[in-house]
C-alpha cells in the first residue's frame, strides 16, 4: 500500500529513542526524568506502520513499563489525516526491556495483542518549514480509552504532538470515580526530545 507522505512523515518522527532531560532539570518536583522508546514493529504492514513503545525512569532503566504498541494508519475522513490505534501486550512481562533490547520483538504476533477498542486518536498536521510537519493526536470525541490491567480498571487520556524533534505525550490516568488526573502529564505535557533516530 502507498502511504501518504503525512503518514509516512509521522512514522518517522515518532521512531526513535527519547527523553525529557531539559524538563526534569528545570522542573523536577513535577517531572521525572524518562526515557522513551519506539520501536518499529513488523505488523499490520499491509496497511499501518506500528511501533512499540515503553518508557523508564533513567535511574532504573531496567525497570521499563507501559509497554504499548502504537499502529498508525490513514484517516477515515479528510479532517483526520492518520489515525492512531492502540493496543496492549496480552503478557506485557514478556517484552518488557524490548526498547533496548529490539530482538524480543521479532516473534510479537497479532493474536499476542489486544485492541483497545476506545484508545483511538485522530491526527491532523500543521505545515511547517520545508518539507516538514508538526503533528496533533487527539481522542475521537465521546469515547473512552479504558481497559483491565493486572485485575484493574484503568482509564487513560491519550494524546501527543509531535515533530522531527520533539514528541510531546499528554498522556494521563484517570481515577474513574472522580474523573481526575492521577499520574502521567498532569502539569502539561512530557515534552521529549529526540536522542536516537531509529
Amino acid at each position: 500500500m502507498n502511504f501518504s507522505p503525512q503518514l509516512m512523515a509521522l512514522g518517522e518522527y515518532l521512531a526513535g529513542e527519547f527523553d525529557n532531560r531539559e524538563q526534569a532539570i528545570a522542573e523536577p518536583i513535577w517531572y521525572v526524568h524518562l526515557r522513551l522508546w519506539q520501536r518499529p514493529v513488523n505488523l499490520f504492514t499491509e496497511d499501518s506502520i506500528t511501533f512499540f513503545a515503553e518508557q523508564a525512569n533513567v535511574i532504573n532503566l531496567d525497570q521499563a513499563y507501559r509497554q504499548r504498541i502504537i499502529r498508525l494508519r490513514q484517516g477515515s475522513d479528510s479532517d483526520a489525516i492518520v489515525e492512531v490505534q492502540y493496543y496492549m501486550p496480552q503478557e506485557p512481562g514478556i517484552l518488557k526491556g524490548a526498547g533496548q533490547n529490539p530482538v524480543l520483538l521479532n516473534r510479537l504476533t497479532p493474536e499476542q495483542l489486544d485492541l483497545l477498542p476506545g484508545c483511538i486518536l485522530t491526527v491532523t498536521s500543521e505545515k511547517l518549514a520545508g518539507d516538514r510537519y508538526k503533528f496533533t493526536a487527539s481522542p475521537l470525541p465521546e469515547t473512552r480509552c479504558s481497559f483491565t490491567y493486572l485485575g484493574n480498571s484503568v482509564n487513560v487520556s491519550l494524546g501527543f504532538t509531535a515533530t522531527a524533534t520533539e514528541f510531546h505525550s499528554y498522556d494521563k490516568g484517570i481515577d474513574p470515580a472522580t474523573g481526575k488526573a492521577t499520574w502521567g502529564a498532569i502539569m502539561g505535557p512530557y515534552r521529549y526530545t529526540k536522542r536516537n533516530q531509529y
